[in-house]
């Protein structure tokens, strides 16, 4: 039986993970995948793929599709990070009663080429005061669809969310309320039933950092952050995330919550967490390896979503 990773730049985790897996003598082993293009319905050797590259190669993506075809379990589900955006896990997240800041998409700035005026006859020009006044300033002005801190910037004024948004190209963005927390708090999550509650400095660039005292939290807060998590992952389908919630008066509001390929390298987690990620991880791969559970196109979300 055999798990295959798809990787990028990183290589504490998946280095680690592999380790893991090939050591705890289940019959289950992993490696890396290496491909060079695919046949229709290629076999596909492995049972179970964690996926930790296909949000930036979407080669890899349409290769997983065909994989879960064949009865593959692919952690992260590609249906829905292919169906999933931000906008749209801050709306379900109301819906599971995680409150959310106030936020707006906007309509592209600009469309592919063979989009012309009459395509875009249903919309409306975009009142930015208006919008602008329902969030309140300063504000955020962040992708629908991102990560890593990528083209998020603070907006002071209509003439900054003007130019972040004129130079937003094809990227669908959002304005969101600042939240000024008491606490900030992130959550790396595994396989819809492990969570660990860390606080967090939110920074930029990779200069984010989480606090090596798990216990740095309130165990109230705690337990809280991590309830609301799973919560939202079982209802959404993640094997993995990293959710963030920033803590005012007791109230949590879910800022980050739909990380496809979460931030599990060792230079992040450092020696209080990493072991913790590797060992969920490599647990929830072999487990899924031995049993006979595969892929759903989609998460059975309804159910909770609509209760």
């Amino acid at each position: 039986m055999r798990i295959g990773v798809l990787r990028g730049r990183e290589n504490s985790f998946p280095d680690a993970f592999i380790a893991k897996v090939n050591s705890m003598g289940k019959g289950v082993t992993a490696e890396y995948i290496q491909l060079g293009g695919t046949k229709l319905n290629e076999t596909v050797p492995y049972r179970v793929i964690l996926d930790r590259m296909s949000h930036e190669v979407p080669y890899y993506s349409v290769y997983l599709k065909m994989a879960a075809l064949q009865g593959t379990y692919c952690i992260n589900n590609t249906f829905w990070r292919t169906a999933d955006d931000k906008f749209f896990g801050y709306a379900a997240a109301e819906k599971l009663g995680i409150a959310e800041p106030k936020t707006v998409v906007l309509p592209n700035r600009e469309h592919v080429d063979d989009v012309n005026a009459e395509s875009l006859r249903n919309l409306w020009p975009t009142d930015f005061g208006m919008y602008l006044e329902y969030v309140g300033l300063p504000c955020i002005m962040k992708p629908a669809h991102g990560g890593g801190w990528k083209d998020v910037n603070k907006i002071h004024s209509l003439e900054e969310a003007l130019h972040h948004y004129n130079s937003s190209g094809q990227k669908t963005m959002m304005l969101q309320q600042l939240i000024t927390w008491d606490t900030y708090i992130r959550v790396p999550t595994i396989g819809r039933r492990w969570a660990r509650a860390i606080r967090y400095d939110p920074a930029p660039g990779g200069m984010g950092g989480y606090n090596q005292d798990y216990d740095a939290i309130p165990r109230s807060l705690r337990d809280k952050a991590e309830e609301l998590s799973l919560r939202f992952n079982k209802a959404l389908g993640y094997d993995m995330n990293a959710l963030e919630f920033a803590v005012v008066d007791g109230i949590f509001y879910g800022i980050d919550l739909t990380n496809y390929t979460p931030d599990y390298d060792y230079r992040s987690l450092k020696d209080a967490h990493f072991p913790w990620a590797v060992e969920k991880m490599a647990e929830l791969a072999v487990e899924k390896a031995l049993s006979d559970e595969k892929t759903p196109p989609v998460p059975d979300w309804r159910a909770l979503l609509l209760r």
